[in-house]
C-alpha cells in the first residue's frame, strides 16, 4: 500500500511561481527526451549523474560539461511518464507551501542544493557504479525534508489504494513524510547488502541525502513570513 499525497491544507499567502517553473522546466526536458529516439540513450549517458566517474582520477582532466553540468541536469530528467508524474504531484504538494515560508529564491536555492547533496550522498554510497542516476526525486526529497520541520502538524489529503479500492483521508504531515523517510531508510539498507556496479533501480541514498538537506537548511535559512501557520478549514 502506498499512500498517494493529493494536497495539503496551509493557506498561503504568496503565489508558488517557482513551484510552477519547476514543474514547467521537468515536463519540457521529458518532452525534450521523448524527441530524441534512438538518441536518448546517449544524451542520458553524458547528462545523467554516474557516480564512477566521479571516483576516476581521471575526472581532473575532464571538462565541467562532463562533470558539474550533469549534476543539475540529471535533476530534470525522468525515466518514464510515472516517475515524472509522481515527482511532480510530491512537488505540487508540498513546493508550494514550502516556497510561501521561505521566499522564491531562497526556496529555488533549497531545491537546488538538496539535490546536490543527494547526488554527492548517491557517489558516496555507489562509487564505482556506472548506471546514469535521473529524476528530481533527491531535491524534491530535500522540500519533503523542509516540510517536515516547518508543517509537521499540517493535515495531507491522500489517496490510499488497496487493491480495486480507493478512499482518501486526512494525515499528518509528519507521518506520511516519516512514513516516507523511513521506507527510502529501509529500503537503502537493503540495497547496500545487493548493489553491484552494473545493476539499476531507485536510488533509495539520494532521497535520504536530499531529505538530509531540506531538514538542515529548513532549520537555517530564515522564514520570509513570521507568525503561527493558519489552517485552512476544510
Amino acid at each position: 500500500m502506498v499512500p498517494i499525497p493529493l494536497t495539503d491544507h496551509i493557506r498561503r499567502r504568496t503565489f508558488w511561481a517557482i513551484t510552477l517553473l519547476l514543474i514547467v522546466t521537468n515536463v519540457w526536458a521529458f518532452i525534450i527526451e521523448l524527441s530524441l529516439g534512438s538518441h536518448l540513450n546517449r544524451f542520458i549517458m553524458i547528462n545523467g549523474l554516474i557516480p564512477a566517474r566521479y571516483t576516476s582520477t581521471a575526472v581532473f582532466a575532464l571538462p565541467l560539461r562532463f562533470t558539474v553540468a550533469p549534476i543539475f541536469i540529471s535533476m530534470f530528467l525522468h525515466g518514464g511518464w510515472l516517475h515524472l508524474l509522481g515527482n511532480m504531484l510530491f512537488l505540487f504538494v508540498f513546493g508550494r507551501s514550502i516556497e510561501d515560508r521561505f521566499g522564491h529564491v531562497p526556496f529555488l536555492m533549497l531545491y537546488l542544493t538538496s539535490g546536490v547533496a543527494a547526488a554527492l550522498v548517491q557517489i558516496a554510497v555507489s562509487p564505482g557504479s556506472r548506471v546514469p542516476t535521473i529524476g528530481a526525486s533527491g531535491a524534491i526529497a530535500g522540500v519533503l525534508g523542509a516540510y517536515f520541520i516547518c508543517f509537521p502538524g499540517a493535515r495531507i489529503t491522500t489517496l490510499i489504494p488497496l487493491f480495486i479500492f480507493f478512499w482518501t483521508v486526512q494525515v499528518p504531515a509528519v507521518l506520511l513524510l516519516g512514513y516516507w523517510f523511513f521506507i527510502q531508510f529501509v529500503a537503502g539498507f537493503q540495497m547496500l547488502s545487493i548493489q553491484s556496479a552494473t545493476g539499476g533501480g531507485v536510488a533509495w541514498w539520494a532521497h535520504i541525502g536530499g531529505f538530509a538537506s531540506g531538514l538542515v537548511l529548513a532549520l537555517i535559512l530564515p522564514p520570509q513570513r513570521r507568525g503561527p501557520v493558519v489552517e485552512m478549514v476544510t
